[in-house]
C-alpha cells in the first residue's frame, strides 16, 4: 500500500491530471466528503488529505510514502527526510511582502525603521530580512492576514498571493517579492529504502505528466 499526502483546494485539483495518467482516481471528493483517509480505484494506493503545511510531515515520519506540498511548506519544514524528485510546476503563486496602499514601505526601509511584520511563514520572513538587511519584529498569525495591517496590528504582512484580489479588496499593495512557488512532489528517505520498486513507476509518470514552461 502507497499512502499519499494531499491538502485540500488547488494543490488537490491540480495533482488529479498527474494520478489519471496513472490510471488512479480517488473514490471520493475532499470538499464533500468528511474522510480523512481516502480510497483509489487502485487497492494499492490511497490519499490521506492533511493541512498544506503538515503535508512534509506525515511523509517525513512515514504516515505517508509521498506527498504533495508547495514550496513554501517545504522551506518552513526544513526538508529533513525527505527528498524532492521533481517540480510538478502546479499550484503556482508567489511569496510576497504586502502593505496598506498609504503606507510607505520603501522610506521606511530606507530609513532603517524597524518594521512589525505579521505572517505565518516565519521562517521565509525571518531569513529575507536577514539577507536584505531590515530590522523587523515578527507576529505569528494564522489566518486572516490582510486584517493584521489594516487593524493597526502590523505595519505589513508577508504571504502567499496567487490573483491579488484579496489584497486589492483590502486596501493592500504588494510591495516586495521574496519568491515564486509552486508544488513539489516529495518522498520520504524510509519509504524511498522499503517502497522503491513500487515508487519509482509512479514518480516517473509523475516526471512525464509535468507541463514544461
Amino acid at each position: 500500500m502507497i499512502t499519499l499526502a494531499l491538502s485540500k483546494g488547488r494543490i488537490f485539483t491540480e495533482t488529479l491530471p498527474f494520478l489519471a495518467a496513472a490510471g488512479i482516481y480517488p473514490l471520493e471528493d475532499p470538499e464533500t466528503s468528511r474522510k480523512l483517509i481516502i480510497g483509489t480505484n487502485n487497492p494499492d494506493l490511497r490519499i490521506v488529505v492533511v493541512r498544506a503545511s503538515d503535508v512534509p510531515t506525515y511523509v517525513q515520519y512515514g504516515a505517508a510514502d509521498m506527498g504533495v506540498a508547495g514550496k513554501d511548506s517545504l522551506y518552513e519544514h526544513g526538508g529533513a527526510g525527505l527528498y524532492v524528485p521533481l517540480d510538478l510546476n502546479i499550484a503556482k503563486c508567489r511569496m510576497c511582502v504586502a502593505c496598506p496602499r498609504d503606507f510607505d514601505y520603501v522610506a521606511r526601509v530606507k530609513r532603517g525603521a524597524r518594521l512589525r511584520i505579521a505572517t505565518k511563514y516565519m521562517k521565509y520572513s525571518r531569513d529575507y530580512y536577514a539577507r536584505v538587511g531590515v530590522h523587523v519584529d515578527l507576529i505569528k498569525l494564522y489566518g486572516s492576514m490582510e486584517l493584521a495591517p489594516i487593524s493597526g496590528l502590523s505595519d505589513a504582512i508577508v504571504d502567499l498571493v496567487s490573483t491579488g484580489a484579496t489584497l486589492k479588496a483590502n486596501n493592500l499593495v504588494e510591495v516586495e517579492t521574496i519568491d515564486y512557488i509552486s508544488s513539489r512532489l516529495i518522498v520520504g528517505s524510509t519509504a524511498m529504502k522499503l517502497k522503491r520498486q513500487e515508487l519509482l513507476p509512479l514518480i516517473e509518470i509523475f516526471a512525464n505528466t509535468v507541463k514544461k514552461e
